[in-house]
């Protein structure tokens, strides 16, 4: 089953702070007030926002205000009835509305979406299935059926079906959300949503239209911008996203900290870093950390969001950056970043 359904994404900043509390706390007592059917803030590693400096993890003195995402998704109506509430809490940070179509059991791939497809299933942390974890499950299926490439990223905090699951210190953490984000063609996303539809117990899914722009050195297509019906108060950006690993390099450097920089210099409004805990990209066997190794293998995920002017500049330089290596994709959101500015650390619009 498959309903018109809105993916709320709000970039902000781990200390900023709403009505005397953080706001990524304040942002999910929002969604658990609304019911939201789930939610996740994920942790950044690395980014920098219009009108704030660079934040990285790779660095203590810069790793005090990391950069956060924060995702809810449901129905339209329920989204669009908790959109205004977030908005008053983020008058600062960059928040998108994505149009996008809820699948739940039976998974299937709802006709009009053809072409590019970016598919999203959402998980508890300790979930299980065919004997393993649900996320390493989930990405073999879609690996299987030659999806272009998937990323594993970890909540930090959320709700699932409406009720708050918070990561704990010393606890198991079983419900915790996190999210496996895959694109590829719509024939093997449809493929895949059939098996995994028989895998989970509780499927829980979203599909949007993406463009592929490139992928392991391939040049396939260059972003367009793709008028969408207008979201009231909310105007039209380019997201541009680039799947790699974090060992993944370009002329001896490490691609997506280099790239970021990069970004940065050219006067762009803003880019996050995150880094997944599993996942491949392009014909690579899926991978991520272990306790025994002395190099990270996790995948990672650039996402800047601009207007389409300028995020033609920032696909010149991700053009170049990824000759190589990386999958690259392009979408048309809505977004609305209050003062035209995010708090430090996260993309955002000036």
């Amino acid at each position: 089953m498959s309903a018109d359904a809105r993916k709320l994404t709000i970039y902000l900043g781990e200390r900023q702070r709403a009505r005397g509390a953080f706001l990524a706390d304040a942002l999910v007592d929002v969604y658990a007030r609304h019911e939201l059917r789930t939610s996740l803030v994920l942790r950044g590693a690395e980014g920098f926002g219009a009108r704030h400096g660079y934040r990285t993890d790779r660095q203590l003195t810069l790793s005090e205000d990391l950069p956060l995402v924060a995702v809810a998704v449901d129905e339209t109506p329920r989204v669009e009835a908790a959109l205004a509430d977030v908005r008053a809490l983020a008058p600062r940070g960059l928040v998108t509305v994505e149009r996008a179509r809820l699948a739940t059991a039976p998974l299937a791939l709802p006709p009009e979406l053809d072409g590019q497809v970016k598919l999203t299933v959402y998980l508890g942390r300790r979930e299980r299935a065919a004997g393993r974890p649900a996320f390493e499950a989930v990405v073999a299926v879609l690996r299987r059926h030659g999806v272009a490439g998937a990323t594993v990223l970890l909540g930090v905090d959320g709700t699932v079906r409406g009720t708050r699951e918070r990561a704990r210190f010393l606890a198991r953490n079983a419900n915790v959300p996190l999210m496996v984000i895959s694109v590829g063609d719509g024939a093997r996303i449809a493929a895949a949503l059939a098996e995994l539809d028989v895998l989970l117990a509780q499927p829980l899914a979203t599909l949007e239209r993406v463009r592929v722009c490139r992928r392991d050195g391939v040049r396939l297509a260059t972003p367009e911008h793709d008028p969408v019906e207008p979201i009231a108060g909310l105007d039209q950006r380019q997201k541009l996203t680039v799947y790699a690993g974090e060992q993944s390099r370009h002329a001896g450097e490490p691609l997506t900290p280099g790239l970021l920089r990069a970004l940065r210099r050219e006067g762009l409004a803003g880019a996050t870093v995150l880094h997944g805990v599993w996942g491949y990209h392009g014909d690579h066997a899926p991978h991520g950390d272990t306790l025994w190794q002395l190099r990270r293998r996790a995948p990672a995920m650039l996402v800047t969001v601009d207007r389409p002017e300028r995020s033609r500049r920032a696909f010149e330089l991700i053009d170049a950056w990824t000759a190589e290596t990386g999958l690259v994709t392009s979408e048309t959101v809505h977004a609305a970043d209050g003062t035209s500015g995010a708090s430090s650390g996260r993309s955002s619009s000036a």
